[in-house]
Order: structure tokens, then sequence, then C-alpha cells
């Protein structure tokens, strides 16, 4: 079978996780799935710029690197990285026929994402480094299952409340407890986070590095003239240093400055991506995100083009983002998961935005489209069609 074919029969999201099947299926196929040890990108919001980022710093370094992420935007294949190129479909169709020969039978019970991080063994075994993004929480993530070279920890706040928990205690311990025995975190989360990070590390008599105990100036000042040249808002800017703190643990402060003087444009679509003249879209989809373009586009009013799935704190997310918002414009596209159209009306109403369906874009307005994935998917979809 086609891996396309063999995913289709998958469902991509689900609302439930299965603490148990990746384990025990990575236990009784273990000796035929050699992988070194990983680096491990862990929280909320910042896991792809920051792994990508990583990737690209490692590869600049002239080593074999392999980043898996999810989700993706347009293909499949844009979750499979491997210096600096996004793996085609021959590669991943040899992966998908190696995966079956070890996995016969059971490889059908895999669920989509497990599937993907088991896939990712494959084309990446050969890599000096393996960046393995999780998916969401971290102790039952299949991408915990690896033994870990290093965990980087980006913010951690509030997502996939249905699954993980509405306490942000709750968010961060399932996070922060797949901590390896080197680990770095994001100085910017909230105190009670970084006690808990703390606690964990004594627990697992862990090395915990904050970022900013392994950037002294001078790194600091490399990696500004960096975001000020590609004009990187201020969180992936953050991110980068994040990246650059992960690099630190792994390699010598001369290497880190070889490979940031190196470094070229982030490699990743859909992070407060400028398509156009006035055209933004950012795949952030929840209050972290919200707070992260509120900072961006202080002082300016967008054209907000919008949808959400129901699971999302709308009221907070947009509540959050309002002094950037002239007005909502609703995005509605097909989906497996049902859309919060009608509630999004609801909440404008409440706080007193306007909001309107979306027809088309003009010339003299300037847009964000700011939400899912999928949203922004069919939104570039429709956009580059069009235009």
């Amino acid at each position: 079978m086609k891996f396309k074919a063999f995913l289709e029969q998958k469902v991509e999201y689900s609302t439930r996780i299965d603490r148990f099947r990746a384990f025990s299926l990575y236990q009784k196929y273990k000796k035929d799935l050699k992988l070194k040890p990983i680096i491990h990108i862990i929280g909320t919001n910042g896991k792809g710029s920051t792994g990508r980022f990583l990737a690209q710093l490692l590869y600049k370094l002239g080593f074999k690197v392999g980043h898996f992420t999810s989700p993706h935007i347009f293909e499949f294949n844009e979750r499979f990285w491997l210096d600096q190129k996004i793996l085609d479909d021959k590669v991943l169709q040899k992966a998908h026929e190696s995966l079956s020969e070890i996995f016969q039978s059971d490889l059908e019970r895999l669920s989509y994402f497990e599937y993907a991080t088991f896939l990712a063994v494959i084309v990446f075994k050969k890599c000096d480094f393996i960046i393995f993004e999780a998916g969401l929480g971290g102790e039952f993530d299949s991408t915990s299952l690896f033994e870990k070279r290093l965990s980087v920890f980006t913010k951690i706040g509030f997502d996939h409340t249905q699954i993980l928990g509405d306490k942000l205690e709750m968010i961060a311990r399932t996070k922060l407890k797949v901590m390896a025995k080197k680990a770095v975190i994001s100085n910017e989360q909230e105190e009670l986070v970084l006690q808990l990070s703390q606690k964990i590390a004594i627990l697992k008599k862990a090395k915990l590095f904050y970022v900013n105990e392994l950037l002294d100036v001078h790194l600091l000042k490399a990696s500004k003239a960096y975001a000020q040249r590609h004009k990187l808002p201020s969180f992936l800017e953050h991110n980068l240093n994040l990246a650059l703190a992960a690099l630190r643990v792994l390699q010598n402060k001369t290497q880190v400055f070889r490979a940031v003087k190196k470094l070229q444009k982030l490699d990743l679509r859909g992070r407060c991506e400028q398509i156009s003249e006035n055209i933004f879209v950012d795949v952030g989809h929840n209050e972290l995100a919200a707070r992260a373009l509120l900072e961006k586009f202080k002082g300016q009013k967008l054209c907000l083009i919008y949808n959400s799935f129901l699971d999302k704190d709308i009221f907070a997310i947009l509540r959050i983002a309002k002094p950037i918002i002239d007005k909502i414009m609703i995005y509605k596209y097909e989906s497996q998961r049902e859309l919060a159209t009608k509630h999004i009306k609801e909440v404008a109403l409440k706080l007193d935005i306007k909001c309107e369906d979306f027809i088309k874009l003009e010339k003299d307005r300037t847009y964000l489209v700011f939400g899912s994935f999928v949203l922004v998917q069919h939104f570039l979809k429709e956009y580059f069609e069009t235009t």
C-alpha cells in the first residue's frame, strides 16, 4: 500500500490519547527501531520555529540533521525536514515499506501521529542530530518514547484543555515530566511553570538550564542582529534565542557563533509570515499566540480573517487581540471538525468587535489570517490560486 493511501484511512485529529498503545508497540519492535538520542521540543507555543531554528543551526555546522514537526500546512511531507529539504514521496514510501515490514499487521493500530512519529524514526536513523517536536502534551506523546539527548521547553500555556486539563499546573506537569537529564527552558514562563520545572529537575536529577544563563551579551547581540536583518517579530526572536541556548548546551560558544553567523532565513511557513504587502498569516490558535501578535502589531488595526474549532477559548483569544482588530472576517471552509462560526459571532458581539463573513480582499486594508493550520492551508490555497 502507498503511504498516502494508508494515511487516508486515519483521522488526523483525535480528542483522545491512547496512553499505552505507542509505548507497548515500541517495546515490541524496539530492536528494529534504532535511533540516536533525540532532542525533544516540548511546550505550547513556538515548538516548530524553535526546532527548525535549531535544525538549521546544526546543519550550518556541518551535521546531518533531521527535524520532525507537526502539523503540516499543505502536505504530510512537510513534517519531515532533512538537511534543508522536505522529504519527497519516494523517500517516505520507502520508509513506509520498511515500517510495514517491522510492524506487519500492527501498523494498522497506529494513530495518524504515531505512524508519522515512527516513520520519522526510519528516515532519520542516519542523522547526527534528530529533533522531535512533541504533538500535544508530553508524558503520553509518542515522541516521548525515545532516549533523549536534550529536552527543550518552549512557552507553556493553555491549549488542548479538553485533553490536557483546564489547569495550568496540569498542563505543565504532563509536559515537564518528560524532562531529560539535560534540559533548556524558556525564561518567559508563568512563575508556577518555572517552579514546577525546578521541582521536576530535582526529582529527576536533571541539569536544567535557563536561556539567560546560556547566552552572554555577545551571543544576544548576534541574535539581535539576525532578528533585525530578517525582521523577526519578538516571539520568533525569543524562539531563536531558545534554539541558540539549546545549541550552547550541545556545542561550544565558538561553534554557536559560527552557526548564527551562517544562519539563513527561517525555513518554515505560517509563522507570522508576510505573504504580500498587506497580508500576514500565522498558525497560532491560542492565548499565547494572541499575546504575541498583539505585541507584533501594537498600535495597528487589522482585519482579522479568522475561524476556530469549538475546543478553543475563543473569548479569551479575541479579548486579548481586540486592540489590534478593526473587524473580524469569518473564513468558512470544509472541515472534519465542527467550526465555531456561530460562537465567534456571539463572542464578537459581547466584545463589541465588528464581525462579518469573509467575502473578498481589498488592497487598502491590512489582513491577519490567524487560526489553525487547516484555516491557513485553505486560505493560502485559495489566495494563491486566485491571485
